[in-house]
């Protein structure tokens, strides 16, 4: 990326890529624009880590650690001023590292919580993606996985190179996610860190976790990067579901049923497998049990209704459900 785009080309790129769902709310888009910045982390070996942050204290920016992992000094970009961070708090683990910018002053967003999504809710993205300036992507909810305390988020808002540390917003312009990562191959799966675990980073540097800029130990590595037997259950499924293996599927959520009962998305998926395998009655009682536990899981009344649909079609009648669902823990 080798430069920054005038106040009037970003006011109009902003807006033309932001949904008309009220006049307020593409201003209120268009202010978050001053609290994404671009990062820069030279590598050891020449070049640079490009990448994107957001506001969110005083004189502290967020974004991905795999950005800044290798670095030994850090730039955030603003305003095409560039301000070094003097220090930083890491959370490996999570991909999060949370970057000290003293005089940056740039207006810090508001902290949402991924927990207040549903499905199918409206969200945006703004990340310097592509080498081109702050870009903005509007996009939906896919999906909300459990992960270590909180919903990761899965949408349809695009983002490649460049936009990793952006921001994801909600309608009332908070910050519900940090733009992560992407897996290749379909046109819904793009993945944002929680705003939980940020608010937990801000809380805890309080403590005095920053360090000087430096790289980072090479373990642990993100979450979405270990290696394939070792990712979340969500992530091994988002593989399975994007490739068509719908036995593996099976085989993978009937574990992970068995072994979280209370979480939907593992009965949903066993639903969506059984359904591809043609096995409908057991289709339907796995997505029973998900809406059992989220009566609001659309996609899981949605196959629902469809399987319903084709029973009728074939016999004149639905189908009663199979067994119950294990009971829920409390």
């Amino acid at each position: 990326m080798k430069y920054l785009l005038s106040p009037s080309l970003l006011l109009a790129g902003l807006l033309g890529g932001v949904p008309a769902h009220a006049a307020l709310e593409r201003a209120a888009f268009v202010s978050l624009g001053a609290s994404v910045m671009r990062v820069e982390a030279p590598r050891p070996r020449g070049g640079f880590s490009l990448g994107s942050g957001v506001a969110v204290g005083a004189d502290k920016v967020v974004t991905n650690c795999h950005v800044t992992r290798d670095a030994r000094e850090v730039h955030v970009v603003r305003h095409g001023v560039r301000w070094p961070a003097q220090s930083q708090a890491s959370d490996l683990s999570r991909d999060l590292c949370l970057l000290d910018v003293p005089g940056l002053q740039a207006p810090v967003v508001p902290l949402g919580r991924s927990a207040s999504l549903a499905i199918g809710q409206p969200v945006t993205a703004l990340g310097y993606t592509g080498g081109i300036g702050i870009q903005s992507s509007s996009g939906e909810v896919v999906d909300l996985h459990r992960h270590d305390g909180a919903r990761v988020i899965q949408s349809t808002n695009w983002f490649s190179s460049g936009a990793s540390g952006g921001g994801l917003f909600d309608d009332d312009g908070r910050l519900v996610g940090i733009l992560t990562f992407r897996l290749r191959g379909g046109e819904a799966h793009y993945f944002a860190a929680p705003a939980e675990w940020v608010s937990q980073m801000l809380a805890e540097s309080r403590s005095g976790s920053f360090r000087k800029v430096m790289p980072l130990d090479s373990q642990p590595l993100p979450y979405w990067q270990a290696r394939a037997s070792a990712q979340p259950h969500f992530l091994r499924a988002a593989v399975l579901v994007r490739d068509a293996r719908w036995g593996e599927l099976e085989t993978l959520a009937s574990e992970w049923s068995r072994n979280d009962p209370d979480d939907a998305e593992p009965w949903y998926l066993l639903g969506a497998a059984l359904d591809r395998l043609d096995r409908p009655g057991e289709a339907r009682r796995a997505l029973e049990c998900a809406l059992r536990l989220e009566p609001a899981h659309a996609q899981a009344r949605t196959r629902l209704t469809e399987l319903a649909a084709r029973d009728f079609a074939t016999t004149g009648a639905a189908r009663d459900g199979a067994s119950p669902c294990p009971a829920a823990r409390p």
